[in-house]
């Protein structure tokens, strides 16, 4: 463990030094003003559309081989810069990220005649898109984001949230010498080289910025989604996970742990509480026991954790990103490091429900039935439309209990997805 805590702050060290000095490194796509790095990046953005389409697909696979070329070391840096998430899983995220990430697959032409004549359908790119980027999945976002806009015919000039700086910036240059490296533009991912909320500024009022794709906090995304440019936000979710009495419930519980602990819950896809049927609820418990969750039974054990995760009611950011094992001895309970989540039994009203924790907390409420697990589900969710989870083997009998669901609340509350056509059609054999 020392010896990586080294090699960690070896590395951290060696990025720093290669930007001290922003402007020896323009080439890089990282600058000291965010309107020199929007102007790079329009220049930039100009050179990519007149390249063909083969030329295209060759900077994307350039971008991905060495994104996860270098998945280790970004993910060692991410872990010693913002102190939050697990090294290992964060390998596995950016690798994901570099191979997955749709790239040019979808800029399918098409035409078609008729009485009019010819017509034909191009997709188009938007020219310069700015991207806000969070603390929680820095690198991860970078790589998705250049994969997807660069593969559409954009640049892109990031804002990285300042507590992931340093290993935001090594991910840019990463990325810019992979793109000059397969013939492509210098500068058509940018950014600058010390983000703040007065480069943000600049970056969404830029005239030469078509369009504004924010990860991060509620705040952000409310203001991106405001800017009057087009916009994307991916804010804000509370993903429950929702188990009935026909479950897999030893399959649920693996699936549940393995959600909710990977990255220490940072994805905000993860589950961050379980809803389920009291039939089955004592069973559920148990297996999740046995795949790593530590059980809190007692009331002043909770009580501290309330006490120090969500202190006055709102959750503490010192913890978000930490291990089960680093909150449980914040709290005075020493234990094994294989202790995956720390779970407890609470009411829907409970704080650890009713906010995103991002981190390995995993409250369980208990339900007399489906209906009103639904019902707890959707309030728990908080009409984010996000995420959600279920765990069930009963395809048949939802549907009509759905939209008696959907009768029980208003407008404003999130809407469970209905089960398709086909899966509602289908016979299970059940035991």
């Amino acid at each position: 463990m020392r010896n990586q805590s080294v090699v960690v702050d070896r590395l951290v060290e060696e990025v720093m030094l290669r930007l001290q000095d922003a402007s020896s490194v323009k080439d890089g796509g990282i600058f000291s003003d965010m309107n020199e790095a929007v102007e790079a990046c329009f220049a930039a953005q100009k050179k990519l559309t007149a390249l063909s389409l083969g030329k295209r697909a060759e900077i994307i696979e350039a971008i991905r081989k060495a994104s996860a070329g270098h998945s280790e070391e970004i993910s060692e840096l991410a872990v010693a810069e913002t102190k939050m998430g697990n090294i290992g899983h964060k390998i596995i995220k950016n690798r994901l990220a570099a191979a997955k990430t749709p790239g040019l697959e979808d800029l399918r032409s098409d035409s078609f005649t008729g009485d009019n004549g010819l017509t034909l359908v191009e997709l188009s790119p938007y020219g310069v898109i700015g991207a806000i980027t969070p603390t929680t999945n820095p690198t991860e976002t970078i790589i998705c984001n250049s994969i997807g806009m660069i593969a559409a015919g954009n640049g892109v000039v990031f804002s990285p949230h300042p507590t992931a700086k340093n290993v935001s910036l090594r991910m840019v240059d990463i990325i810019n010498k992979a793109i000059t490296g397969a013939g492509g533009p210098q500068n058509l991912v940018s950014t600058v080289s010390n983000p703040s909320l007065e480069q943000v500024g600049v970056l969404m009022a830029h005239p030469k910025v078509n369009m504004l794709v924010a990860t991060g906090g509620p705040a952000v995304v409310k203001a991106v989604l405001s800017s009057g440019k087009k916009a994307i936000g991916a804010g804000a979710g509370n993903p429950p996970a929702l188990v009935d009495e026909t479950a897999d419930i030893e399959k649920a519980a693996k699936d549940i742990i393995d959600g909710c602990s990977f990255d220490n819950n940072l994805p905000c896809i993860a589950e961050k509480e379980i809803i389920v049927v009291e039939r089955v609820a004592d069973y559920l418990i148990f297996c999740m026991k046995g795949c790593g969750a530590f059980f809190i039974e007692d009331g002043v054990t909770l009580r501290r954790l309330e006490e120090l995760l969500t202190p006055d009611g709102a959750v503490n950011k010192e913890y978000i990103g930490k291990s089960a094992s680093y909150i449980l001895n914040a709290v005075g309970i020493s234990c094994k490091d294989d202790v995956k989540v720390i779970s407890m039994e609470v009411p829907l009203s409970h704080p650890f429900v009713q906010h995103e924790l991002m981190m390995p907390v995993l409250p369980l409420v208990r339900v007399k039935d489906i209906e009103e697990g639904y019902k707890a589900a959707l309030q728990a969710e908080h009409a984010f439309r996000h995420t959600a989870v279920m765990h069930s083997q009963n395809v048949r009998a939802y549907p009509s209990s759905l939209k008696r669901s959907r009768r029980l609340f208003s407008s404003k509350t999130a809407r469970p997805t209905r089960v398709s056509e086909s899966a509602e059609r289908a016979t299970l054999h059940l035991p």
